[in-house]
């Protein structure tokens, strides 16, 4: 029986294809994810606690010797900047540099903006915690990262089929266990609690194949 011509094969009905990311939503994403995450940092610094990966090595730093948080951030990424470009290519790359540095700008765009002179540790530590992996959840969306370990994890669950949150929790809580050394105690073991609850937001909301836009 022949087909009528209004018919429609049901292969070609793509419900796998989504609209690519304009360049608007590109910038307004990446400033959106930079801003959660600059805040989420904010929070963690001005309850005298740290977090996982590059950025708690900053925080570390910035505890140390008084140079601005920011200033350690960028240069600590910058070696993670030649891996990202060797891997994921300039797209990535110049995101992620991007993102590096609007992070180390906005750092010191808080302080000023938010005249807080006492934080409780534990609401500091864990909705800082939870607003940076909103902002990192954002930024990858946006194909750019915060450098560091948010690189290699990425790049791990691209070719292992590793969560990223996972293989960053790892990471995250060897950075912190290390800040015993700086931080008073009570406040490493709140900032490793933290850093789990980052790392659950990532491993719960961020998983290969289940967003359609590019």
């Amino acid at each position: 029986m022949p087909k009528s011509p209004l018919a429609v094969e049901p292969r070609t009905l793509n419900t796998d294809v989504a609209p690519r990311h304009s360049a608007v939503e590109d910038v307004l994403g990446i400033l959106t994810g930079t801003l959660l995450a600059s805040f989420g940092l904010f929070l963690l610094k001005a309850s005298a606690a740290v977090t996982g990966g590059t950025a708690g090595l900053a925080l570390l730093l910035s505890y140390a010797a008084p140079v601005p948080f920011g200033v350690f951030f960028f240069a600590i990424n910058v070696p993670f900047f030649a891996l990202a470009l060797w891997k994921k290519g300039w797209n990535f790359t110049l995101r992620t540099v991007i993102a590096v540095a609007l992070v180390s700008a906005f750092s010191s765009l808080h302080p000023y903006a938010l005249g807080i002179e006492h934080l409780n540790p534990v609401y500091g530590v864990l909705f800082g915690n939870l607003v940076i992996g909103v902002g990192l959840i954002v930024l990858f969306r946006h194909k750019a990262s915060l450098g560091g370990f948010n690189i290699l994890a990425l790049l791990l669950q691209e070719r292992l089929g590793w969560r990223a949150g996972y293989v960053q929790m790892v990471f995250d809580v060897t950075v912190v266990v290390a800040a015993i050394t700086v931080v008073a105690p009570l406040n490493v073991a709140l900032s490793a609690a933290g850093a789990i609850v980052l790392n659950l937001v990532l491993a719960l909301n961020h998983r290969p194949g289940r967003y359609l836009g590019t």
